[in-house]
């Protein structure tokens, strides 16, 4: 078996780079493949996704395993923005609590184990991206969260 690791735009994969020069030596119908990524990927249009195509080079059969795109796409696509903030004084965009909460839920690959830790470093991510949330700069509402403010949002 042989695997090759590529980062695609969901649904929108081609037959050229990355995927051809990696694909072709192995012998598998490249097109086959793309038409599988982009069936697999696109409910993340618009966001970078990691892929992994796996392919059995003497049946030439394959799996494609799509991972869980990086924090900081999700945010640009929850936020609405195309990137994040160029300065910190002009925020790139804004984001509700819960939709902070729904990303750390979705990132089960992150660091922290309690949903609380999740949500902070999605925050974090925020933060270096200067998107606020509710208006407010990610450090407040880490510092909230810290102090028990928004403990509802996390039960249940």
């Amino acid at each position: 078996m042989k695997t090759i690791d590529v980062i695609v735009e969901g649904g929108k994969a081609t037959a050229g780079p990355p995927l051809a020069p990696a694909l072709a030596p192995m012998g598998v119908n490249i097109g086959q493949v793309v038409a599988k990524i982009n069936e697999v990927t696109k409910d993340f249009a618009g966001m970078k996704v990691p892929v992994k195509v796996t392919v059995n080079p003497k049946t030439k059969e394959f799996t494609v395993d799509v991972g869980s795109p990086p924090t900081g796409e999700i945010i640009k696509k929850e936020a609405g923005i195309e990137k994040g903030a160029g300065n910190r004084e002009q925020p790139a965009g804004d984001i509700a609590l819960e939709v902070v909460v729904k990303i750390a839920k979705a990132k089960s690959n992150s660091l922290g184990s309690a949903l609380k830790e999740k949500t902070k470093e999605v925050l974090g991510t925020c933060l270096s991206m200067g998107v606020t949330v509710e208006g407010k700069n990610a450090r407040e509402i880490i510092k909230e969260i810290n102090e028990g403010k928004h403990d509802s949002v996390f039960a249940g």
